[in-house]
């Protein structure tokens, strides 16, 4: 995992929205309706190259493929893991039903509701009802070749591959088949270990994307702080157990608080979970401080100290809003976290990505996400001016 040795290198946390077209094909398909694969499949290698060609025009340095294959970064394991089955779905399930947001703030949820968008993605709950195995050999292989394809010719500094956590797996499968919790967790890490040594094999840096480690406590609004750490100890120690022999500096790790354009005064404190997320076995790590009920949380990184060798890639630009950030606020953004853990070891980076979910309506326009990394290369420009005085 490259650092910013002489510059201020930019990235982001690597979803993006995919074209009509593409999302026409992978709606057929999802909906059990006619399609072609060869034509779903050379439509994805041209949006893969498509993004990654634009990224690098955009001055981001730490490309991927803007997840144009996925129909979201949570339900791709459907196609990549064995031991789940669907079932119906209840009409009031999604990600802030029951949440401490939603008891606060009711009446906004509801109106936010019904403005949402349709996904690609069918609304369809899955359960754990055999062995967990992964068989997503062949789509895996098939990103990566797709990513590396789009990368010939191009003047990048690296690139990097997301891969969903096993918590964010357990949180949307319910199981009926494992004893315990605790193994049905190590059963998803056992099987998911295999797609993170292919990513890793294959020359990219893995990202591990993991918002559950922080929206769990959102989530359950009858239990405390304490016991949502507790909760969060063991998911760390099976992410832990699922990178086993992967060198740390090839690890990326990503958490953040979900799409929710709302008030978010429920979030969890970063202070309240940075030492758990600190003991997760990676090289990086990624999080939210863009927005504004995060951004003053730089200063935790005042009394807590960043571990050797370790590097931080904070949010700079947000993905709740349309509004371009000023490159000179991204440069204050960035200064700040270098002047306590050191110029090398930041990286400028997005709170989540444009388009978890791949929908014809993503909270932000595609024109305003290709702006905003300008405005971050930018301001990653005149922030490294500032730190190496050239």
């Amino acid at each position: 995992m490259k650092r910013s040795t002489e510059r201020i290198l930019t990235t982001f946390v690597g979803s993006l929205a995919r074209p009509a077209d593409l999302i026409d094909l992978m709606k057929a398909k999802e909906t059990g309706q006619p399609y072609d694969p060869e034509t779903l499949a050379a439509r994805v290698r041209s949006a893969v190259a498509e993004v990654v060609r634009r990224q690098a025009q955009a001055g981001v340095d730490i490309v991927t493929d803007g997840e144009q294959g996925k129909a979201s970064f949570i339900t791709y394991v459907g196609e990549r893991l064995t031991g789940f089955e669907p079932r119906a779905t209840n009409p009031r399930e999604g990600p802030w039903v029951g949440s401490r947001e939603e008891l606060a703030f009711p009446e906004y949820y509801e109106w936010y509701a019904r403005g949402r968008p349709r996904n690609v993605a069918p609304p369809i709950s899955m359960v754990c009802t055999g062995p967990i195995t992964y068989k997503g050999q062949q789509a895996l292989q098939t990103d990566i070749a797709n990513l590396k394809a789009a990368l010939r010719g191009l003047s990048v500094e690296e690139a990097f591959m997301p891969a969903t956590s096993p918590t964010n797996i357990e949180s949307q499968r319910r199981n009926e088949y494992y004893p315990t919790e605790e193994a049905y967790l190590y059963a998803i890490a056992d099987a998911m270990r295999e797609e993170y040594h292919g990513i890793v094999t294959a020359g990219c840096v893995l990202q591990i994307d993991d918002p559950r480690l922080v929206t769990y406590y959102v989530a359950n609004p009858t239990l405390s702080v304490e016991q949502c750490r507790k909760w969060a100890e063991l998911r760390v120690e099976v992410l832990n157990y699922a990178l086993r022999d992967i060198p740390p500096e090839q690890v990326r790790f990503h958490t953040c608080y979900g799409i929710n354009i709302g008030p978010r005064i429920h979030d969890m404190p970063l202070q309240d979970i940075i030492d758990i997320m600190l003991k997760i076995n990676a090289g990086a790590y990624s999080f939210e401080a863009a927005n504004p009920r995060h951004e003053h949380e730089w200063r935790v990184w005042e009394s807590v100290k960043l571990p050797e060798a370790k590097v931080l890639i904070p949010g700079v630009i947000s993905h709740t809003t349309n509004l371009i950030e000023h490159p000179e606020l991204v440069a204050e953004r960035l200064v700040k976290y270098a002047n306590i853990v050191g110029r090398e070891r930041v990286i400028a980076g997005s709170d989540c990505g444009f388009s978890s979910f791949a929908s014809s309506e993503p909270e932000i326009h595609p024109t305003v996400v290709w702006a905003k990394f300008q405005a971050m290369a930018e301001g990653a420009r005149l922030a490294s001016q500032q730190l190496w005085g050239r």
